[in-house]
């Protein structure tokens, strides 16, 4: 038998001798992987990525089909001589899964899996089980705010398809300073009482595309955080979760604008909230959220469809002895429709020390489904916005019947 040694210098000759002209090819089972779900595979998965990332070229990364048990792995560039690196997880009927150790002792840096600094990157297919429930009742997650199942940190022109994210110990993907992204087809599940399972959370981001996306979260289905520009949510299929959100934003010093936002031809089912902006009262620096455009998108049984909420407290107290210093300003709610959880479907609760400003609701056509009263109405507070199109959605302070 070649032992290991031997077998991994075999398999990085075979890859030098690779024609230029077809991609290089590394299999994570030539570095001793064994896919049966028990062995700990973390090894051969980083010595794969180090022969794939050493290369030159057009490379690809393969994880044959099977059940891969792995603790916390970074995938690290830069890969200097490489033009793509493509991460290929094949799966059929239910393999090509990649399960998280459930240690907590292992997760020193609280993310799973990272992929960092890496030039043209493709992760293509798999599942990754982050066996959360396992976890939950004792990690240390919601206090170090980082955990993740998935995190791309400083990565250019990325591209994520086909991609499965299960029962995260905390947040599932995150993506964090990266320029030119796309993610579509991309599947997220978490129960509706698992803690702070959001699905996707961006920040200091340029560029990033995310394309049908079927998301169910103890969270936000997709968070939009500080410093973020240029951003497309589109076909998004969210609840259970707290909706689709822009924030938290202004709790903390030097935070970045948000600039440029379309979420377009989503549904939303069952949430507590559906598009909605938030941010903290008492900033300690001034911050923008900027030309947002909500279209087309359908709730079905949501508690608070349209919210804008300048006094955010997610605890028992919060300080309030200053208003929100995040100055939001041209944001479109368009085609918005369905039905309310609540009969307060619009809710608009700006900053008193910086009103907002340019906020238009055009065709918002929503209804109350509660109980047998029939009674909707909306709350809007330091903002005047333009409502037209939409009979039904009467002026702030009004209701109809």
């Amino acid at each position: 038998m070649v032992n290991a040694s031997k077998r991994q210098l075999f398999s990085f000759l075979l890859l030098l001798s690779v024609s230029p002209a077809c991609p290089a090819v590394v299999s994570v089972r030539q570095f001793g992987a064994r896919a049966d779900g028990h062995s700990n595979d973390t090894k051969a998965f980083l010595e794969a990525w180090k022969a794939a990332c050493g290369s030159t070229g057009n490379v690809k990364l393969d994880v044959p089909e099977g059940t891969y048990l792995v603790g916390p792995i970074k995938f690290m560039g830069p890969c200097k001589n490489v033009s793509s690196l493509t991460v290929q997880i094949k799966a059929s009927r239910r393999m090509g899964v990649l399960k998280a150790t459930t240690n907590l002792d292992e997760y020193s840096t609280a993310v799973w899996i990272k992929f960092g600094g890496v030039h043209g990157l493709s992760l293509l297919g798999g599942t990754f089980d982050g066996q959360g429930a396992v976890s939950w009742p004792f990690n240390k997650c919601p206090k170090q705010k980082n955990c993740r199942n998935l995190m791309f940190v400083n990565t250019t022109n990325t591209v994520v398809r086909g991609v499965t994210s299960l029962n995260s110990k905390f947040f599932h993907i995150g993506i964090l300073g990266c320029t030119n992204l796309k993610g579509s087809d991309i599947k997220i599940s978490a129960p509706a009482n698992s803690p702070n399972t959001d699905g996707i959370h961006l920040e200091r981001n340029s560029g990033v595309s995310l394309s049908r996306l079927t998301v169910g979260s103890g969270d936000d289905c997709v968070s939009v955080g500080q410093g973020n520009s240029d951003i497309t949510l589109t076909g998004v299929r969210c609840g259970p979760g707290h909706g689709i959100s822009v924030g938290s934003l202004g709790r903390y010093k030097g935070e970045g604008d948000v600039r440029g936002m379309l979420v377009k031809d989503c549904t939303i089912v069952g949430t507590t909230n559906g598009v909605r902006i938030k941010t903290w009262q008492n900033s300690p620096s001034s911050s923008v959220v900027t030309n947002l455009t909500f279209d087309n998108i359908v709730m079905k049984n949501v508690r608070n469809p349209i919210l804008i909420d300048q006094e955010y407290c997610p605890y028992t107290k919060c300080d309030s002895s200053a208003p929100s210093l995040v100055k939001i300003s041209n944001i479109k709610f368009k085609n918005i429709r369905g039905t309310s959880a609540s009969p307060e479907v619009v809710t608009l609760r700006c900053s008193k020390g910086l009103p907002c400003k340019a906020v238009t609701l055009q065709d918002v056509k929503l209804k109350y489904v509660g109980d047998s009263i029939s009674t909707t109405y909306s709350t809007c507070l330091n903002v005047k916005p333009v409502i037209s199109g939409s009979p039904e959605l009467l002026p702030c302070g009004d209701s109809t019947q």
